[in-house]
């Protein structure tokens, strides 16, 4: 749209201000929200624990449990016994009276919350699935639910306590609320004091594919050795104490099966005792090599540091032979690991091992093992990609954190998809077994596992080392993991959908069955996508679009370095991602954490403008063009095709002034009136003036509205009619006073005239709906796909009377059938 454009003086621009400012004033008795409202009203306070920069406070603690372990695993029964130390120092200014310890494994009894409170067809819930009917379609049970159900009902899960005692050998009384323990002490446990206490204990073991819990075990009955066999993977495996913190006190909710854990860091001594022809993975490093591996082994393992690709330590033709038998030997794997918050641990015949030495140089852990282990069906898969995986993973995180702190990192093969704990994962694609005796894997599969072990080991800098709150803010691990791990993904093979970009999220963003991201994690609806893709696309946009890779890279890793090896809430990050960018960031977190809102910003109108002259013999001539310029009337057109005369041109005799001089024809007071105004002008007028008019640029008004809701830099690429296009950038605080429409004046050169304009034109800022993001607008290319319609499968429409002819096939037309 082309319009005029009339300059106004000085006087005149501070009225439309004023009248501007006071509407903006009036407006918040209507319908005005301030998106950018300080986040420091919802925040807690600073205060000595932590401060107002976001970094701990000079009275910041953390209370450290260290655990002595002895450990027995029975493989024909499939339990595990144990008993543990526990040594609890209380760093905190409190004084306790009692002890909250996490007993995991009870979520599996019959009688558990998680188990009463799970809703048939439940949104969010975890493992097998139902589907509810609708009074026409039956509902839906899966077989893996049938499974699951099954198997509880035949197995009796859950932790047997046996006793716990304190030094003195003084029992304790415990009472068990759930998943959860409190001992209650004898004596008050003041702040500066330490407490020892001893505990036994066993439970049954879950199988991981029927149940769909963190840990169990998987068995393959196909094996060489009679019974098959089974790979363990130990989890939530020991009674562990919950976080003691400042902001929350006992971190005591129960366990629902979704939310994961919040824990204490301390030191751990672990003995595993297991069959002896077992490989052991765990947590720390092994103290007894000695006795546990052979001298060969032990020699491959040390080759292992200085190798540049993967050295086995257990070939595959040894793990194959390996499997085929049993024994009634038995081996005790000891291993230690100082300043984790969590242990965990993998134990199998089945495992081939392969290792390589990461030199990430520094002076806290110059070498670092790369480790994998896995059975004959993890094949070329795994022996390609798993350990090259987690030595990429620590390449990229420590850019953005720090030096990786342990001196193992290892990605073990069993039945869970994907789980993380300090040293060690456990990740499970495989490969396929052919007819031919072959292993392949599909696409699908190898991008699955090397985004797995990338994201599984990313999680041992977030949280296992930067230790968040898991059971309270998902996103603090997740999603800040998401993020790096898809910054990984993408300098590993960007031709792989990663699926943390923006627009990998506008879906989502747009659906009604969501909440905000700050949502405690067991009340979250759409799990994957709120605490995974969304954080992660919103820090992909604040380092890619908003704060730029140098402040946010320099930000980011500065948060990490303040809390390693402490425990950050949200407020600690916001905090300190402002703080240490000097950019003002709360209307992003209000937005995309604290809100449903979601990115929809159109561009409804442009105008453009041009500057009158005021000169009456320019002015008025151009606008006489413009008139000329308009459409040609329809009726006068078709008049002039079947050659009707003009009553004016038939009666020229009657001709009079107007018929010969137009509305646009200039007088003398016209140029009078021009002549004074250049008069009254003051010289910086006049010369600004002059100016504007000589170099007749082109001023376009542009009107945006925002209608998701959340706020965002609008990001515009402008095509001109010379071919040429730029970007432009208008950062988000242009909806400060009008968070609903905005309106932005463009100016360009004379020979730079718009032809196209487009917003967010590289997918950035997650926009839902690109149709509206083109001036003009454009067509939008899409698919149609033509099909037949199906036949209603009902039971009254089968032809039974030819149904009933059909023969039923033996066991052995069955087998030629699937060949």
């Amino acid at each position: 749209m082309k319009t005029r454009l009339l300059l106004l003086g000085a006087v005149a621009l501070g009225a439309v201000a004023l009248n501007a400012s006071a509407d903006a004033i009036r407006q918040t008795k209507g319908d005005f929200e301030d998106k950018f409202r300080q986040l420091d009203e919802v925040l807690p306070t600073a205060n000595i624990y932590r401060n107002a920069a976001g970094e701990p406070g000079h009275q910041y603690w953390q209370q450290q449990v260290d655990y002595k372990i002895q450990a027995r695993l029975d493989e024909d029964k499939r339990r595990l016994s144990a008993v543990q130390q526990i040594r609890y120092f209380n760093n905190s200014p409190d004084t306790l009276r009692y002890l909250w310890l996490q007993l995991e494994q009870n979520e599996l009894k019959a009688d558990s919350m998680s188990e009463l409170s799970n809703a048939f067809a439940g949104i969010g819930r975890r493992g097998p699935a139902t589907q509810a009917g609708d009074g026409e379609t039956p509902a839906k049970l899966s077989l893996d639910e049938l499974r699951r159900q099954q198997f509880l009902a035949d197995n009796q899960m859950g932790f047997d306590i046996a006793e716990v005692k304190d030094a003195k050998g003084r029992k304790l009384k415990v009472t068990i609320v759930g998943t959860n323990m409190r001992v209650d002490l004898l004596e008050p446990l003041k702040s500066g004091q330490q407490l020892d206490f001893t505990l036994s204990y066993a439970f049954n073991l879950p199988e991981e594919n029927a149940v769909s819990a963190r840990g169990g075990y998987e068995h393959f009955p196909k094996d060489a050795r009679e019974g098959g066999n089974d790979i363990f993977q130990l989890a939530q495996w020991f009674p562990r104490l919950h976080a003691y913190t400042d902001y929350e006190a006992w971190t005591n909710k129960e366990f629902l099966g979704r939310g994961e854990f919040t824990l204490e860091f301390g030191n751990y001594e672990v003995e595993i005792d297991v069959p002896a022809d077992h490989i052991v993975a765990a947590t720390g490093t092994l103290q007894n090599a000695d006795a546990v591996l052979s001298s060969e082994q032990r020699k491959r393992l040390k080759q292992a540091e200085t190798a540049k690709r993967p050295v086995f330590v257990v070939t595959e033709e040894e793990a194959l032979e390996n499997e085929k038998e049993g024994t009634n030997k038995r081996k005790v794997w000891k291993f230690k690991a100082d300043k984790v918050r969590d242990f965990a641990w993998a134990s199998s015949r089945k495992f081939m091992w392969d290792a390589r030495g990461y030199a990430q140089g520094g002076d806290e852990m110059p070498l670092v093992m790369a480790m994998s282990f896995y059975p004959k069906e993890g094949g070329d898969l795994w022996k390609k990609y798993s350990t090259e995986s987690v030595i990429h993973t620590m390449q990229v995180y420590s850019r953005f954190s720090f030096d990786y702190p342990y001196p193992v990192a290892q990605s073990v093969n069993g039945p869970v998809g994907g789980m993380e704990y300090p040293m060690i994962t456990f990740n499970g694609p495989r490969t396929e077994l052919q007819d031919d005796g072959t292993r392949t894997y599909s696409q699908a599969e190898k991008r699955y596992l090397i985004g797995v072990v990338i994201h599984e080991i990313g999680h041992i800098y977030f949280p296992m080392v930067v230790n968040s709150d898991e059971r309270q803010w998902t996103w603090m691990d997740e999603g800040l993991n998401s993020f790096l791990d898809g910054v990984a993904g993408r300098e590993w093979d960007p031709e792989i959908p990663w699926g943390v970009e923006p627009r990998d999220i506008t879906d989502y963003m747009k659906s009604t069955n969501q909440v905000p991201v700050m949502t405690q994690s067991d009340s979250i609806l759409q799990f994957g996508p709120n605490a995974y893709t969304k954080p992660a696309a919103a820090l992909n946009i604040l380092r890619e679009t908003i704060m730029g890779r140098e402040l946010f890279d320099f930000a980011f890793k500065e948060y990490a370095r303040r809390w390693k090896y402490k425990r950050p809430t949200p407020a600690d990050f916001f905090r300190t991602m402002e703080e240490a960018s000097g950019v003002d960031l709360d209307w992003f977190w209000r937005g995309w954490f604290y809100s449903t809102d979601h990115v929809d910003i159109s561009i409804d109108k442009i105008y453009k403008l041009r500057i009158d002259t005021e000169d009456p013999d320019i002015d008025f001539e151009r606008r006489r063009l413009e008139e000329k310029n308009k459409p040609l009337s329809l009726t006068v057109e078709r008049n002039r095709v079947e050659g009707i005369e003009l009553w004016v041109d038939k009666n020229q005799d009657l001709d009079d002034f107007y018929d010969k001089n137009d509305r646009f024809t200039v007088t003398n007071k016209e140029r009078n009136q021009y002549r004074k105004f250049l008069k009254d002008l003051e010289d910086w007028e006049r010369e600004a003036f002059e100016r504007a008019v000589k170099e007749d640029k082109n001023y376009y008004v542009m009107e945006f509205s925002n209608l998701g809701g959340l706020v965002m830099p609008i990001i515009l690429q402008l095509d001109y009619t010379d071919g040429s296009s730029e970007m432009m950038r208008i950062p988000a605080e242009i909806w400060r006073r009008s968070p609903k429409a905005v309106k932005k004046l463009i100016v360009t050169d004379k020979d730079k005239e718009l032809k196209q304009v487009t917003v967010d034109p590289r997918w950035e800022t997650a926009d839902v709906d690109v149709e509206n993001n083109h001036y003009p607008r454009q067509i939008i290319p899409s698919r149609v796909e033509a099909y037949k319609a199906k036949k209603s499968d009902d039971l009254i429409r089968r032809d039974i009377m030819q149904d009933i002819k059909t023969k039923l096939k033996s066991d052995e037309e069955d087998k030629k059938d699937d060949n």
